[in-house]
């Protein structure tokens, strides 16, 4: 008969036996162990992504404490909130040149004349045959409308300043400065000026037939975007006289509304239209991309350059003064391989 155990509160029978309980204390201490190193297996990837960043986070400041860029951070968010504060109070009062095209639009899927409309909408003056183009925008309600013209303008815009402000931050910033006046009224007023020259702006990012198709439309709305040609790649140069050529032909078959359009766009009076300095932004890409094109604003460079036009001169007439027949056909020979150059013949 075995005596019971004051120790326990009971029967030693019914206590468990030693090896029982260091199996038991082994199996808590394997748990104990395991889970810290289940714990240091998982972290491990977290801690190396907080490691990276904190790097960046560290690199960044750095970058941040330049006082140039501090600078031209303050300026940006001066010149960005003032345009915010200018859009948002114009309210209801801003779009008046969207709401034309937009009232263009349905007058013309209704019969009507968006060359003389009634009501309070100002004048399409823009080619008839172009009047399709703004038809599928032109069937929503003009909140939505305004809202899609105005959202899809903004984006547009800000996908070219982050373009620009990647490869030249302060270039950028600065130039965000001096445009940020026209770009603010083009907004307000939703002009149509922005919206093509994100199309130049795109076009330089396109291959050579949309390149040409953007250049064309761009240029058939608004004939300013005519000069922007050269910019844009050699062979789309080519497909956009190609499409010009087709832009001039449908204007032809237009031709009453076309005089039409003329005599309203020359009798519509109009303000001074600082808002076209915004096509200087379409210069963005191809600035960037050959910087060696404008050092001719640098005075340093005009003794250089005033030399190598002495010199291809004297060229020119010395080879005159030896052949006098033989010069006719190297200038066309010249002529033409400049010609077959500029619009990518020869690629």
């Amino acid at each position: 008969m075995t005596a019971d155990n004051p120790s326990t509160g009971g029967n030693a029978s019914t206590s468990p036996s030693w090896s029982e309980r260091l199996h038991f204390h082994r199996a808590r201490v394997r748990e104990r162990v395991a889970v810290p190193l289940a714990t240091a297996v998982v972290g491990r990837p977290t801690r190396r992504r907080v490691g990276v960043f904190r790097r960046a986070i560290r690199h960044e400041i750095r970058r941040i404490e330049d006082p140039r860029r501090i600078l031209m951070m303050l300026i940006l968010g001066f010149a960005g909130g003032l345009v915010l504060a200018c859009l948002l109070a114009r309210g209801e009062t801003a779009g008046a040149d969207a709401r034309a095209y937009w009232a263009a639009g349905r007058l013309w899927l209704n019969a009507g004349d968006p060359y003389h409309p009634s009501g309070p909408f100002m004048p399409y003056v823009y080619s008839p045959w172009m009047l399709p183009l703004f038809v599928p925008w032109s069937t929503l309600p003009w909140d939505v409308a305004w809202f899609v013209w105005r959202g899809a303008t903004t984006i547009g815009l800000l996908w070219t300043v982050h373009w620009a402000y990647k490869r030249r931050p302060m270039t950028t910033g600065i130039l965000l400065v001096l445009l940020a006046f026209p770009m603010a009224a083009n907004l307000d007023t939703g002009n149509i000026n922005l919206p093509l020259t994100l199309l130049i702006f795109g076009a330089q990012f396109s291959g050579p037939a949309t390149a040409g198709l953007l250049w064309m439309v761009a240029t058939m709305i608004k004939w300013v975007p005519v000069a922007f040609l050269p910019f844009i790649a050699p062979r789309g140069r080519l497909w956009g006289i190609g499409w010009l050529a087709l832009g001039l032909a449908l204007t032809a078959l237009t031709l009453p509304q076309t005089l039409i359009q003329i005599q309203v766009l020359f009798s519509f009076q109009r303000p001074l239209r600082v808002d076209y300095l915004v096509f200087i932004w379409a210069l963005v890409p191809w600035a960037y991309r050959h910087p060696e094109a404008f050092c001719w604003l640098t005075p340093t460079t005009w003794p250089g350059a005033i030399r190598t036009w002495a010199a291809q001169a004297r060229q020119w007439r010395t080879h005159w003064r030896l052949s006098p027949a033989g010069t006719p056909e190297l200038l066309r020979q010249y002529l033409r391989t400049w010609f077959r150059n500029w619009f990518g013949l020869d690629a």
